[in-house]
């Protein structure tokens, strides 16, 4: 079994490394009863069921949300077009907004508790 911080240093290009840092920090702060994870092959944040999951790739890190579409989206943010899941893009530290993060997770664990 892989940890976070393994895949992290693995399977995420070192420029994105402090995204990942920051989400991760957002998560413990924000849902700090979630367990953190490897499934699925990425990192992945569960209460009763995964809710988010991190997903790197060349261009950025992709932070999902199992039912995101079940989301109010008053950012605008939110991308996808699967029937359950949306994400939000990151390319650099910089463009994040926590409180909209925020504001995700918030729903996400709210819809993870039913």
């Amino acid at each position: 079994m892989t940890t976070v911080d393994e895949f992290v240093e693995a399977r995420v290009l070192p420029q994105f490394h402090p995204i990942v840092a920051m989400l991760r920090e957002l998560m413990r702060e924000t849902a700090p009863n979630a367990t953190e994870a490897i499934s699925y092959d990425m990192p992945t944040y569960t209460c009763r069921r995964i809710f988010a999951y991190i997903i790197p790739n060349k261009k950025g890190i992709t932070f999902s949300f199992t039912h995101g579409t079940e989301f109010e989206d008053k950012y605008g943010l939110l991308r996808g077009k699967g029937k359950v899941s949306r994400h939000v893009t990151i390319k650099n530290l910089q463009a994040i907004d926590k409180d909209a993060l925020r504001y995700y997770i918030a729903q996400a664990l709210e819809l993870d508790a039913k």
